[in-house]
């Protein structure tokens, strides 16, 4: 007998699955709390948690992590240069640190509209080869003729032989500057991802795992290994598409929409037929707008573990993310008896630090730049165990900026009451110390002029109506959720009625089925093993490859050619008939290869073509046409 495995490495969870090859049942799973910045301490706890018994059959591992989008996020990542050649528009408040702007490029048929300046290339390559780990580089219309692209390339190699990631290598999406920008934040994150999955295989080594190892990428498709060090942008949000594949796999639904409650936030994306909806621009991460092709998704704030805070005796749900007490209290128990003895600060002084439920304790992450002295006064008051803003500041409560500042550094974590709280006092959800929860929210409770329940029962629905709230907005794109907020919690004796399924997936998420379903209208459906579907996910997802081929007509005087531009190379014929056949051809061409290198046999590939033609009124030739090549086939589950 033979099984797979999917890991998946979120924010709050590290969860571990293993499926049965023969029939796709799951036989095992298990979760464990995700250990940032070391995930691999998360992972071998999840791992540690599945029957030991099956690890020697399974012959394919699968993983999706965070580990793309917090470096980026978190701007840890290497140090990198980048190139860029022709007429570029830098934006005023971009954020690049190491860049130059050269002559050079090509025009959109591919022809050079300048000389690249290769001395000057040159000149910066030895200014910076032993100031960064890798070089990134782009060139104007490299999707049309990367030839500078690569002769720089073969120049920094030959130079210094360092990494050096292309623009047209990553996307053959017009906008030379975001192909830039996705080339530099990929070179940043080479070095990272290529420890991470040696790190895995290392894991895996010591378990005697002898399988093959996969990567899901953002778009919901998995890649083998070797890509995966490659091109690690492609990545970033791994996490909500591992859970809209798996939430698809666990309900049995070619087509649904998905809810995806995490711990930061909550998640709405949908899959049709079988394929992932994308975004059509590109993923944006930590303000940086990519030509990676990644779910689209419609992201809140509010997650299972966002901080709930009084102000003005209202509660207020988040954006940050804590701790939870209920999770906090069972590694700390002392986080009782402070939260008995709590006192309620002044009305006046109440913000998202300053609540009698939260309390501070040392990330283990050590500052890697010197704190100004009021950082390191907080930061010498706060150690290895939970203390309150009262214990940090002895003699009077100081404005929390500087505090923040040393959460914003992940010096320093915070804990607090959340919606998971809420659930444990609710008995929705009874997982971790609901004692602490108790505590906690009696104090809230007062603080509302409500008991815990009844406060308890109103942050709950909040977190369900924001659910549906952004579901809807998923799908009325063109309406601003103020609006969708006015008719779910309007009494105008209508609902929103949906013709899909809606599938919930996350932890505790089975105590919002019923809220979920009086505020829409719809299927709403909780699978089997919906608290791991992510885990499901990042080992199902499908193989999928996308091509684009454009075939342009080039009218010259009274000469007429058609130039085929695919994946940064260009090729004439004098026909469109000619051009058009070659095109069909090497698509399903590269399809297949692609398909082979991840372990797909052509006969259980599906490639769909769509053809797109441009034409003058009266002109019997297209002055464009591009085709779209989709692949779409299951890896095989043996070595």
């Amino acid at each position: 007998m033979q099984y797979s495995m999917g890991i998946d490495a979120g924010g709050t969870y590290t969860d571990a699955v293993i499926i049965r090859d023969s029939d796709g049942e799951i036989i095992d799973s298990n979760k464990a709390l995700t250990t940032y910045p070391n995930l691999l301490e998360g992972i071998k706890n999840a791992l540690d948690g599945v029957d030991q018994n099956y690890l020697q059959d399974i012959k394919l591992v699968s993983v999706s992590t965070t580990l793309s989008t917090n470096t980026i996020l978190e701007g840890t990542g290497y140090s990198v240069a980048l190139i860029m050649a022709g007429d570029y528009v830098i934006p005023e408040n971009h954020s690049i640190k190491n860049y130059i702007v050269v002559e050079g490029g090509h025009g959109p048929s591919g022809e050079e509209i300048g000389k690249l300046d290769i001395e000057a290339v040159r000149e910066f390559i030895l200014q910076n080869k032993d100031e960064v780990s890798a070089f990134a580089v782009s060139s104007y219309f490299s999707i049309r003729n990367p030839e500078h692209e690569l002769q720089i390339k073969e120049l920094i190699k030959d130079m210094t032989g360092l990494p050096t990631v292309c623009g047209h290598e990553l996307s053959q999406d017009l906008g030379a500057y975001n192909r830039g920008i996705t080339a530099y934040l990929n070179a940043q994150l080479i070095p990272i991802t290529d420890h991470f999955i040696e790190t895995i295989i290392g894991e895996m080594d010591r378990r005697n795992i002898n399988a093959r190892l996969l990567m899901l990428k953002c778009d919901g498709s998995v890649v083998g290994i070797d890509e995966a060090k490659e091109k690690p942008i492609e990545s970033i949000f791994s996490g909500p598409a591992a859970s809209l594949v798996g939430a698809a796999y666990l309900s049995r639904s070619k087509t649904c929409t998905v809810i995806d409650v995490g711990g930061t936030s909550t998640d709405v994306s949908m899959i049709e037929n079988e394929l992932p909806e994308l975004c059509d621009e590109g993923a944006v991460v930590g303000g940086w707008q990519t030509k990676v092709k990644a779910i689209r998704m419609e992201t809140s704030a509010m997650g299972g573990d966002s901080h709930i805070w009084i102000k003005n005796q209202k509660p207020n749900i988040g954006p940050r993310r804590v701790v939870p007490l209920c999770v906090a209290a069972t590694k700390f128990p002392s986080i009782l008896e402070k939260l008995k003895m709590a006192r309620v600060p002044s009305k006046m002084l109440l913000s998202d630090n300053i609540q009698p439920t939260k309390f501070f304790i040392r990330s283990g992450k050590e500052p890697t730049s010197e704190l100004s002295a009021s950082e390191q006064e907080i930061y010498d008051r706060i150690g290895d165990e939970p203390v309150s803003i009262n214990g940090i500041f002895l003699d009077k409560l100081p404005s929390p900026v500087f505090l923040d500042l040393l959460i914003q550094k992940r010096l320093v974590q915070a804990i607090g009451f959340t919606p998971t709280d809420a659930l444990h006092v609710l008995g929705d959800y009874n997982e971790w110390n609901a004692e602490a929860s108790n505590t906690a929210a009696t104090i809230l409770g007062r603080m509302t002029h409500q008991n815990k329940i009844e406060f308890c029962q109103q942050v709950k629905n909040e977190v369900a109506k924001n659910m549906a709230i952004y579901l809807m907005s998923y799908l009325l794109e063109d309406v601003h959720p103020d609006e969708i907020r006015k008719v779910i919690e309007g009494d105008y004796h209508t609902r929103f009625k949906l013709d899909v399924p809606v599938v919930l997936l996350g932890g505790p998420v089975s105590a919002y089925v019923e809220d979920v379903r009086k505020l829409i209208d719809a299927d709403v459906i909780l699978p089997e093993h919906s608290e791991v579907g992510n885990a499901v996910g990042a080992l199902v997802g499908k193989g999928i490859k996308r091509i684009e081929i454009l075939i342009k007509n080039v009218r010259k005087k009274s000469k007429i050619s058609n130039i085929v531009f695919v994946q940064g190379e260009r090729k004439v014929f004098m026909t469109h008939p000619e051009a058009l056949e070659y095109a069909d051809q090497h698509g399903r061409e590269l399809v297949l290869g692609y398909m082979k290198e991840a372990g797909l046999d052509a006969e259980d590939v599906r490639i769909d073509v769509t053809r797109n033609d441009i034409s003058m009124f009266g002109d019997s030739l297209p002055l464009e046409t591009k085709l779209v090549f989709v692949g779409i086939g299951t890896p095989k589950r043996d070595i």
